[in-house]
C-alpha cells in the first residue's frame, strides 16, 4: 500500500507516516501561495482532455483523473467541516474517512467532472473564507483526529496545501500515461 493511501483503519504509525510524507511535499511553500489556486491548477491540467481520458484508470485498481477530481472537491467538504468545528467547539473529534470507500460507493468513476470541478471551487472558496478571517488565536485551535491525533487549524492548512499538491502530481502523471 502507497504511503498515500488513506484507508480509515491505519495505524497511528502509519498516520505518522502520511502526515510526515504530506508535509513533506509541501516544504517551506507557504500553503497559502497553493490552497486558493488548486482549483484553476486542476482546470489548466485537464482541459482538453476527452471524457475517455478523463476516466482511464493510470493501472488497474488505481484511480482517474475522475476519481482525483472528485476526491478533491469531497476532501474539501470534509475539511469544510473539520475547520468548522474546530473554530466553532472546543478540542472536538474529527473522524477519518476510507477515501476509497466514499470513492467506490459514491460513484467518483462515473462523478460528472465539470460539476466536480465546480463543486470543489465553490468549497475551496468558502473554506478559505473561514481561514482569511481567522485570528492568530483562531489558528492555533485545535480538534482530535481520530487517527492522528490533535491537529491544530494550521496543521489543518499545511496538510491541505500538501494534499492538493500530492493530488496535482498525481492528475499530471495519469494525464502523461493516458494522453495520446
Amino acid at each position: 500500500m502507497s504511503i498515500f493511501s488513506n484507508p480509515s483503519s491505519r495505524s497511528r504509525d502509519e498516520a505518522k507516516a502520511y502526515t510526515a510524507a504530506i508535509l513533506d511535499l509541501l516544504g517551506t511553500r507557504d500553503p497559502m501561495s497553493v490552497l486558493p489556486h488548486t482549483p484553476d491548477a486542476v482546470r489548466t491540467v485537464i482541459e482538453r482532455l476527452s471524457d475517455t481520458e478523463l476516466s482511464q484508470r493510470e493501472a488497474p485498481n488505481k484511480w482517474s483523473i475522475r476519481h482525483v477530481v472528485r476526491h478533491l472537491a469531497d476532501g474539501d467538504l470534509v475539511w469544510g467541516w473539520r475547520l468548522r468545528l474546530v473554530l466553532a467547539q472546543d478540542r472536538p473529534t474529527l473522524t477519518g474517512y476510507d477515501q476509497d470507500l466514499w470513492a467506490d460507493r459514491l460513484g467518483y468513476g462515473h462523478a460528472d467532472i465539470g460539476q466536480s470541478i465546480d463543486d470543489f471551487t465553490i468549497l475551496r472558496r468558502s473554506n478559505m473564507r473561514l481561514i482569511d478571517a481567522a485570528s492568530a488565536a483562531d489558528l492555533e485551535r485545535v480538534g482530535v483526529h481520530s487517527e492522528r491525533g490533535e491537529e491544530s487549524v494550521t496543521h489543518m492548512i499545511r496538510m491541505y496545501a500538501g494534499h492538493d499538491l500530492l493530488h496535482l502530481a498525481q492528475i499530471e502523471r495519469i494525464r502523461a500515461a493516458v494522453h495520446a
